[in-house]
């Protein structure tokens, strides 16, 4: 459950998943598979963070692993 008392950690979180829904919006219109995912997985982050250090870790990791798959994928 998110933390309705840190303003901090709700604007993140609305960051993160207005981001995670353009990118899932992008992959859905490319087709791109890896896009998708990645999109839909930072649209669920902030329902799942507790503290701000899991959102944030938790988003670069989802960037990350886009980045290494689009790079080592094929």
């Amino acid at each position: 459950m998110m933390d309705f008392d840190s303003p901090g950690l709700m604007l993140s979180g609305m960051l993160i998943g207005t981001i995670g829904f353009g990118m899932f919006l992008y992959g859905k219109k490319a087709e791109d598979l890896r896009v998708l995912f990645t999109g839909v997985a930072l649209s669920v982050v902030p329902f799942v963070a507790h503290t701000m250090l899991i959102l944030w870790g938790a988003s670069a990791a989802c960037c990350a692993g886009l980045w290494a798959w689009n790079r080592y994928g094929d």
